[in-house]
């Protein structure tokens, strides 16, 4: 086998090297804004709770 092919991934990353390396067609989105969408969704439903108690 010759060196200039490449060498194989190695055993510890199980293909999440190559997994990474792959450029996916969409948009992008800020992985902030994943995280705080839900996160003030929760928030409101908690002081609409709060607020509109009967």
């Amino acid at each position: 086998m010759s060196k200039s092919k490449g060498a194989p991934l190695p055993a510890s990353s199980a293909g999440l090297l190559r997994f990474f390396e792959d450029e996916t067609k969409g948009f992008k989105v800020d992985p902030r804004i994943v995280v705080s969408m839900p996160m003030s969704l929760i928030v409101v439903s908690w002081l609409i709770d709060i607020f509109m108690a009967p």
